[in-house]
């Protein structure tokens, strides 16, 4: 069958103030269709009987984006591994279960706007941190005028694969952003482009994670579970590396390049 019947608990809370429940909705679900086209059909249903539609974040529906992050029946982006939740198909819910729970991201890093959006700035405040290098702009390098070896360049992209939806903080049991912020100053710290502003780079978007609220990392490894990109908690442990020297050469005062090499 490619039609069956489903109950959804949707998180519903009207501001960040306002108090919020739990409201159901029976839905008959098309196998087909997307999670996120499933929410469609549910909202154009509310809006025609003059009700208010389930907020939510979406923008690309490709797995690009990142914007779509919720928390389906207790896991972030739902129960299909390596997706992110505009890419998950009500197939994946067609043997059961037939309730479904869906709330939104829940740290204090990511307050919540609305249902099921959530303000997740803080990404934007830590890569503004460090999360860039310093370059001259106007025509561009050749690809093959910075040799880099190729396991260097394929860890570097490794790393940049992350595409900032939070699923790590929301897994989290101390709601910590480590994965996020270790990758973005992995893939850069990994190429000889980032190597200038490396030890700040480190310092300061660590220093700016935990500013935001987000909590440190116990190597639990629930991100790594939860990212749709599959990130490595690997990352994790070189940032943690990088901060530590690079604190190392601000409290000594000295001046090391040799020690952020590789």
């Amino acid at each position: 069958m490619s039609t069956f019947n489903i109950t959804l608990h949707v998180w519903r809370q009207k501001s960040p103030q306002a108090p919020g429940k739990f409201e159901d909705y029976k839905v008959v679900a098309d196998e087909h269709m997307s999670f996120l086209e499933m929410l469609d059909v549910v909202n154009e249903d509310l809006i025609v009987k003059g009700k208010e539609p389930i907020a939510f974040d979406h923008d690309c529906r490709e797995g690009i984006c990142g914007m779509c992050g919720m928390v389906i029946n207790g896991e972030a982006h739902g129960p299909q591994k390596l997706t992110t939740t505009c890419q998950l198909h009500m197939r994946q819910f067609k043997d059961g279960p037939f309730d479904i729970w869906i709330e939104p991201f829940r740290a204090a890093g990511f307050p919540l706007l609305k249902d099921l959006v959530v303000d997740r700035s803080g990404f934007d405040r830590i890569i503004q941190a460090g999360g860039y290098i310093s370059i001259r702009t106007g025509s561009p390098l050749d690809a093959n005028a910075t040799p880099i070896p190729k396991h260097v360049s394929d860890m570097a992209m490794d790393a940049a694969e992350c595409i900032g939806c939070g699923a790590c903080v929301a897994a989290c049991p101390n709601a910590s952003a480590s994965l996020f912020t270790a990758a973005k100053i992995t893939h850069l710290g990994l190429l000889p482009q980032g190597q200038a502003e490396r030890p700040e780079r480190a310092r300061n978007m660590v220093t700016a994670m935990d500013n935001e609220g987000f909590g440190g990392c116990s190597n639990h490894g629930e991100c790594e579970t939860a990212c749709p990109k599959g990130i490595s908690v690997k990352w994790i442990s070189r940032a943690k590396r990088d901060y530590l020297k690079a604190k190392l050469v601000k409290d000594t005062g000295e001046q090391k390049d040799d020690g952020f090499a590789g």
